[in-house]
């Protein structure tokens, strides 16, 4: 899929862009990556790992704020694989106009931006946070959605939108596990824990970026992309990573749910079952495509909810541990792995 294809990251310096990256490179044969982003020195931190003298790769400016910088990126690409966002949930909740021009405004140009440069594919990465949203990050991530989704009535099956939606993802930049570890370092073993009972779903970088690739090979135009991945309780992650931690319960913050949902019971009326995956089908067909390539696939049952504290799978303490050591390679993550569990 990825060979001789030029492909554009937007935030492309994040975790995921890293890691996206690095599969691009070890496993096929793209013709350039792009990696568009505004901040220049995580730019610089990332050109030493992927330094243009070795990787045909390139360093872009740019603020998916900025329409016409994005038209200038955009030339000549194949695929705009798009993950810019602010997505810190207290911060956002503070800045709300902030986040509607990154999270919204910014997937606006993203599309027109495609559109008018005749872009392959656009892939958008979105969070399980867009499912009934109770924040506004969740909020513009749902609009975000509706925006590539519908963007498809202009493609005309010359420009292909699709979107992935998956849940927190371990190893990434700014996950709870380094707070854990943080704590750990001063020598904190009470854990801040907003509820006991609290769920999420999880994934490694490595599943993040290789649903993109595979949303790359199947889309169609308009589908949500969404992977069978299993949950964990919160508390059992502290666990995994600090095994003889203890927990201080201080309450749901603003805009935070107990459990996440991937795909809502309204949603479910347009969901599939897709060689292992969910697949959300758009409402509205622009094209004979979509029906056409997953008329064949069972649909999932009426009412259905793919919700993190009913999801029938689990992952262990110990798998937790295992999935850690192999996505973070941080000396203190590896240390405190050694600990045997309680």
């Amino acid at each position: 899929m990825l060979d001789n294809k030029t492909i554009l990251i937007t935030g492309g310096t994040g975790s995921f862009g890293k890691k996206f990256t690095e599969i691009a490179f070890k496993d096929y044969k793209p013709k350039k990556i792009i990696i568009f982003s505004r901040d220049e020195f995580k730019q610089h931190k990332m050109a030493k790992k992927f330094p243009t003298s070795k990787f045909n790769i390139r360093y872009f400016i740019g603020d998916v704020r900025d329409r016409e910088r994005l038209e200038r990126a955009f030339e000549n690409i194949d695929y705009v694989i798009h993950a810019a966002a602010l997505k810190q949930v207290p911060a956002l909740e503070y800045n709300p106009i902030e986040a509607v021009k990154t999270n919204i405004l910014g997937a606006n140009n993203i599309v027109n931006a495609a559109l008018d440069k005749g872009i392959e594919k656009v892939i958008a990465l979105s969070s399980d946070k867009a499912v009934n949203p109770v924040n506004l990050y969740g909020a513009t991530k749902l609009v975000a959605e509706k925006i590539f989704v519908d963007a498809n009535a202009y493609g005309g099956n010359r420009v292909r939108f699709s979107v992935v939606r998956y849940g927190n993802v371990l190893g990434s930049r700014g996950s709870v596990i380094e707070h854990f570890l943080n704590l750990k370092s001063k020598n904190i073993k009470e854990f801040p824990i907003t509820d006991l009972e609290m769920t999420r779903f999880w994934m490694t970088l490595d599943e993040s970026a290789k649903l993109v690739i595979r949303a790359l090979q199947e889309t169609a135009g308009g589908e949500i992309f969404i992977p069978n991945i299993p949950s964990m309780k919160l508390v059992d992650l502290a666990k995994a990573t600090v095994p003889d931690c203890t927990f201080k319960v201080i309450g749901v913050r603003p805009g935070e749910k107990i459990h996440e949902s991937l795909i809502s019971s309204d949603e479910s009326r347009n969901t599939k079952i897709f060689n292992g995956l969910y697949v959300i089908l758009p409402p509205f067909f622009h094209t004979n495509v979509i029906p056409k390539k997953y008329e064949k696939f069972s649909s999932v049952p009426k009412n259905f909810i793919f919700r993190s504290d009913t999801n029938d799978r689990w992952l262990t303490v110990e798998e937790v541990r295992k999935m850690i050591s192999g996505e973070t390679k941080a000396a203190e993550v590896k240390e405190c792995l050694k600990t045997p569990l309680n």
